[in-house]
């Protein structure tokens, strides 16, 4: 595959969608990684007749250097922190700070589900998770993710995105049962590279297309 191969988030979603529909998998539910992922997410939803719900993933920095993550909070019935402990403990970040931390993000993290509406997190229990994006780059974000995902008792996980360099998919493949990938540029530069459509996704975007994705799911 040469050149743009998606024209913008829906295209990439509709490919991706014909994919995870071969799969026949039971009792899905499509997490996304908003705000990107979302159209991504509701077209794989779409496709397969599974509710749409986002996944929320908020970095925890290092002391002095937020840049630096040491670990994150995974959004979920149950939210999850993934740390790398010999991250944190590298850095001094003490239990006290990590604890502030974590409720600063669980705060963060509520004030967006309730920007975009979406209710209470889906329960994943006994569920297949299908975890969408609109594309990897380094990974940290559907890392972490998956790791919080591990915790909770669901019948399988299915990593799907239209895009990831193919160094960082290994590493991934080992966190869920597994990854759907339709495109591993060589060399890989940014995600938006990728498509001729990138324009970022804007929070009344993800409002409207969770709101279509619950009425049609709703009605089914």
């Amino acid at each position: 595959m040469t050149g743009l191969p998606f024209a913008d988030r829906r295209e990439a979603g509709e490919a991706l969608a014909a994919e995870v529909r071969k799969l026949d998998l039971h009792d899905p539910v499509v997490l996304a990684l908003p705000r990107g992922g979302v159209p991504v997410g509701y077209e794989v939803a779409r496709a397969i007749a599974a509710p749409l719900d986002i996944l929320l993933v908020r970095k925890i920095g290092a002391p002095g250097h937020e840049e630096f993550g040491i670990g994150a909070m995974v959004d979920g019935a149950s939210p999850q922190l993934v740390l790398d402990e010999s991250a944190a403990s590298s850095v001094g970040a003490t239990r006290e700070y990590i604890a502030q931390q974590v409720a600063l993000q669980l705060k963060e993290i509520e004030r967006r589900r309730t920007a975009y509406r979406t209710g209470p997190p889906i329960k994943l229990d006994g569920r297949t998770v299908v975890l969408v994006d609109d594309g990897i780059a380094t990974g940290g974000s559907v890392r972490a993710a998956l790791q919080a995902l591990a915790r909770v008792p669901c019948r399988r996980i299915v990593l799907a995105v239209p895009l990831a360099p193919g160094d960082v998919l290994p590493s991934l493949k080992r966190l869920c049962d597994q990854v759907v990938c339709l495109y591993s540029p060589d060399p890989f530069f940014a995600v938006g590279a990728h498509y001729r459509d990138f324009t970022q996704t804007g929070d009344d975007e993800v409002v409207q297309l969770l709101a279509d994705a619950h009425a049609a799911n709703a009605g089914s």
